[in-house]
């Protein structure tokens, strides 16, 4: 077989795989939009549920959601970019980084129930926090972690040795290399770790079931010490413990999660493009 042929054969095979893999996805998104939309109005966004959860909307479940995702924002990214850079530029090549390394991938394998079992013992039950946003936001933090950790340090390896070896040749330091060479070029790669970190946050139901999900409050959280509510595992409720429910509230609030994460990713999306525009190299 000639090299071209091969080559219009593997383009054929990656792309019927491509299909494959994105039909399932769109099938899911219109069967969500079929059966939930009928269900979105002002009132399901802007109201609190009543009448044993079957009636109402899902408001205090919605921006305890959005709550608890920038909290995890807050407490995990920084920590996870300062380790990227850590391990990109500074860790000598050795055992303990490759360690180091090995340990990440694989935490970012463990089930989600098993950092929700810890963030039950270290952060409720040890620290004392309680079942509260702080404590569900420092669980999923640790989730997000090895996600951010990886993604940000394969863009900040991916930027040419050139930007460094100029830079340091015209008298800057290396942190000032890493902070106005190397971090700008590296950026669309390190959106889209936080990317994958900010949907994983706001799906998770497992972890926050245990630090920080209440069923049902009548007042939105006043503090970080709080419990809130959170779409996951109000969508669980609904879904397996109210008889009666109707299904239309059931696809809707799992429409306005899919929406929810669909929005972040397109608002990280196009600040990432617009970056991309301006990367010299």
């Amino acid at each position: 077989m000639s090299r071209q042929k091969t080559n219009q054969l593997m383009i054929a095979l990656i792309t019927t795989i491509a299909i494959i893999v994105v039909i399932p996805v769109i099938l899911v998104i219109l069967f969500m939009f079929y059966n939930g939309l009928s269900a979105l109005n002002w009132e399901f966004l802007t109201t609190a549920p009543y009448n044993g959860l079957r009636q109402g909307g899902i408001m205090p479940a919605l921006l305890g959601t959005v709550y608890l995702t920038f909290a995890t924002a807050i407490v995990s990214f920084p920590l996870a970019i300062a380790a990227a850079i850590y391990l990109a530029e500074y860790a000598r090549d050795n055992r303990l980084t490759r360690a180091v390394r090995l340990a990440i991938v694989n935490l970012a394998g463990i089930p989600s129930i098993v950092y929700g079992l810890f963030g039950l013992g270290a952060f409720v039950l040890f620290m004392g926090f309680g079942t509260s946003i702080i404590a569900g936001a420092l669980t999923l933090g640790i989730l997000t972690l090895p996600v951010v950790i990886s993604t940000a340090e394969e863009a900040i390896l991916a930027v040419p040795q050139e930007f460094r070896t100029v830079s340091l040749s015209l008298g800057a330091t290396r942190w000032q290399t890493i902070r106005y060479q190397v971090l700008p070029q590296a950026l669309p790669g390190i959106i889209t770790g936080i990317i994958l970190g900010l949907g994983r946050a706001a799906g998770e139901t497992a972890p926050i079931l245990f630090t920080v999900a209440a069923v049902y409050l009548p007042e939105l959280p006043k503090s970080i010490f709080d419990q809130s509510m959170a779409l996951p595992y109000h969508l669980y409720v609904i879904a397996t413990q109210v008889p009666g429910m109707p299904l239309s509230v059931q696809y809707g609030t799992a429409l306005v999660l899919l929406l929810l994460v669909l929005s972040l990713t397109l608002v990280a999306t196009i600040i990432r493009t617009n970056i991309r525009r301006h990367r010299q190299w």
